[in-house]
């Protein structure tokens, strides 16, 4: 059947990867995709598909009320796949103001947006708001622990950035227990894959080492991170869109738990066998002060969406490295011919 889904903040790299999945596995779906276009989000993401009839590009806030409203009305939104947020833990720290607003206050107007509209049509308890979340908002492991998150682990924020997520996804919750809205949450492990913004750390040492400069690393490099491919996720929000049970949150995870410099150095790896220097790319690597709230490990346990759904992911972490870095160098060698 025929859609019509707002994907919010599609012009990021996540998002940017989900609306060109979700146009190639539903041709009929229209997919209308707003996005403020600030840093992190580059409309070059989803330059391939903008003339596409059943694609619509608005550059907007999600916390103008205005505007979103008038979205509802004029496209008559059957669905919302919110990935919209300011989402860089060290600019969380240094202002917090931008995530409130973003991640909290917006995702606010979203909600009230769809409720009066789907309310309108007697369709509030049909028509679904998918919320896009973090692992981060559960808080931090131990190392010495083999303990993961599970979708009934109390929250506990550790950073601006994730306090905000953190607030979005009670608001979602709330709307769902107070309305009866259709509404559905997923947190998913740390992504990497084609498109990723320049300032998060796989991209940081692609670039870093391509350019033969330091590789910073915090504290001590033993952070350790679960890594998901790109398109995995994106397999997975399609079925927790589509099939996932209201009211429920999926956990979804890429079982590739690293250090942070055992992530580098396999990096490094790809590099010295794909761009080889007279040095090895591993001797860049430097370690710099820990950053403030850094948690230690973060595990989600995503046995519900395996069990329940069916997904699990494809792609292994040495194969999603090499063709992350392959796209990486590829847009390296054409900014400099």
């Amino acid at each position: 059947m025929s859609k019509s889904l707002l994907v919010t903040g599609g012009a990021g790299f996540i998002a940017s990867n989900f609306i060109h999945y979700i146009m190639q596995r539903y041709p009929d779906y229209k997919i209308i995709n707003i996005d403020k276009l600030t840093y992190a989000g580059s409309d070059a993401n989803v330059q391939e598909i903008a003339a596409s009839d059943n694609y619509q590009f608005i550059k907007g806030d999600i916390a103008d009320g205005q505007l979103i409203n008038w979205i509802f009305n004029e496209y008559d939104v059957d669905g919302v796949i919110h990935f919209a947020a300011e989402s860089h833990v060290d600019r969380s720290i240094n202002d917090a103001k931008a995530f409130i607003e973003s991640n909290v206050l917006g995702t606010n107007v979203l909600l009230q947006a769809a409720r009066d509209a789907w309310e309108k049509k007697g369709e509030l308890a049909i028509r679904r708001f998918h919320q896009i979340s973090t692992d981060e908002v559960y808080g931090s492991l131990d190392l010495e622990t083999d303990e993961k998150f599970h979708e009934q682990t109390p929250y506990d924020p550790r950073n601006p950035y994730s306090a905000s997520k953190a607030g979005a996804d009670m608001l979602v919750k709330s709307f769902g227990q107070t309305y009866g809205m259709n509404v559905v949450t997923s947190s998913s492990s740390n992504n990497y894959g084609p498109q990723q913004h320049s300032e998060k750390l796989i991209p940081t040492i692609i670039s870093n080492a391509l350019q033969g400069k330091p590789i910073p690393l915090y504290g001590d490099g033993k952070n350790v991170r679960d890594w998901l491919y790109v398109e995995d996720h994106c397999r997975a929000i399609d079925l927790i869109f589509h099939e996932g049970k209201k009211l429920e949150k999926y956990n979804v995870g890429g079982n590739n738990e690293r250090t942070n410099i055992e992530l580098s150095m396999m990096i490094c790896d790809i590099l010295d066998h794909l761009k080889p220097e007279h040095y090895s790319h591993k001797e860049l690597i430097t370690y710099i002060g820990d950053r403030k709230g850094h948690d230690r490990r973060y595990a989600v346990d995503d046995s519900k969406i395996r069990n329940t759904l069916g997904w699990k992911p494809s792609t292994t972490l040495n194969d999603g490295l090499n063709k992350t870095v392959e796209w990486y160098i590829d847009q390296w060698e054409k900014a400099i011919l």
